[in-house]
């Protein structure tokens, strides 16, 4: 009597190991990509910790009866304010979100504040800008997109 051999062949490992290969070659980069998702939601998060402290601040100016031009003082910080808004530099919008040092900035004052995350591989694309508001206006900012996300 012949005994029966249990097991896989040679050609069936081979064919798993090729599968399995292949699959490793899809999956490895997207997980090697978390770092740059991770920079994009910190970008994001900062632009709503923006949009938010302006509203605030815009807010504690009106109900204080403030003059368009002057500070507010929101949870013991000081805040520039221009327009009811929150100036575009560190003593104004950046205070107002208590942005903190994972984040550089550049530009400001008349021209539009740029929000970048420092540790970014190419800091300049990994952005989102902040204008200050013109008088009787809202600030404009400028949420991440794709050609300013490029260097996370």
């Amino acid at each position: 009597m012949k005994k029966q051999q249990s097991g896989f062949t040679l050609i069936e490992l081979i064919m798993v190991i090729v599968i399995l290969g292949i699959l490793a070659a899809f999956a490895l980069p997207r997980f090697a990509n978390l770092g740059q998702d991770a920079r994009i939601a910190t970008l994001n998060g900062a632009l709503g910790s923006v949009r938010a402290a302006a509203a605030v601040a815009h807010s504690a100016s009106l109900a204080k009866n403030l003059a368009a031009a002057g500070s507010v003082t929101l949870e013991g910080t000081t805040i520039t304010m221009a327009n009811f808004y929150p100036t575009a530099d560190a003593a104004g919008i950046v205070a107002a979100a208590q942005l903190s040092s994972e984040f550089s900035t550049s530009g400001g004052g008349t021209a539009a504040l740029v929000i970048q995350i420092a540790g970014a591989p190419t800091p300049a694309t990994c952005s989102f800008t902040y204008a200050a508001a013109a008088a009787g206006a809202a600030p404009v900012i400028t949420a991440p997109t794709a050609a300013t996300t490029a260097g996370c």
